[in-house]
């Protein structure tokens, strides 16, 4: 029998976002949710799937569902061999690897949020995944240029998947592209003052 309760990155999983956007929606009221005795989030699964169905209904823009669609089926695809031609791949270990290719993953699911949600919520995103990369590169000894060259590296295979989603979905229209074009940048910038900032952090304190 499929569990009724889920906990946060469980709920996010099913809605496809950051589990943070998960924890802004809670907090501003617009996701149903429930506190165990000890103050953990929890969500019915029905509620959160009629509340996914409900949101898609009410997106004004037929453009940002097929969108939506279309980046929910991307797979972000990186060959070693392309990764290997970066001087900052080649000084991180296995798990360190893995988890850069998971963040290239998370920001393309960011993106889709970004895309589909309110102003502040995709900004909110934004700024998380950009702490994200900056933890990951502290762990893995890059110093912020490298951690911006890795994330330059990721934004570029991101701008490519979004060029392939558009092309695939047979969008023509100048103001479609344009509109995907400034969101894309906004949210990619957005990313990377986040990285800069706790690197900033990380330097001040030592």
């Amino acid at each position: 029998m499929t569990n009724e309760w889920l906990n946060l990155s469980e709920a996010a999983e099913i809605l496809g976002v950051h589990p943070s956007t998960v924890r802004l929606w809670a907090d501003q009221g617009r996701l149903p949710v429930h506190r165990t005795q000890g103050g953990h989030r929890r969500f019915k699964r029905q509620e959160v799937e009629l509340w996914t169905q409900s949101q898609q209904m009410e997106t004004p823009r037929e453009a940002d569902l097929l969108i939506q669609s279309a980046l929910g089926r991307t797979r972000f695809q990186v060959s070693d061999g392309r990764l290997e031609e970066e001087s900052w791949y080649r000084k991180l270990d296995q798990d360190a690897r893995d988890q850069y290719r998971r963040g290239g993953r998370e920001m393309l699911r960011g993106l889709n949020t970004f895309l589909v949600t309110d102003e502040q919520t995709g900004r909110a995103e934004a700024r998380s995944l950009g702490y994200e990369y900056a933890s990951i590169g502290r762990r893995c000894g890059l110093n912020s240029p490298e951690a911006v060259n890795a994330f330059l590296f990721f934004r570029s295979m991101l701008v490519e998947s979004m060029i392939a989603v558009y092309e695939g979905s047979a969008i023509h229209s100048p103001h479609a592209w344009g509109d995907m074009l400034r969101k894309l940048n906004d949210f990619t910038d957005q990313v990377l003052l986040a990285l800069l900032e706790r690197y900033q952090v990380y330097l001040e304190r030592g």
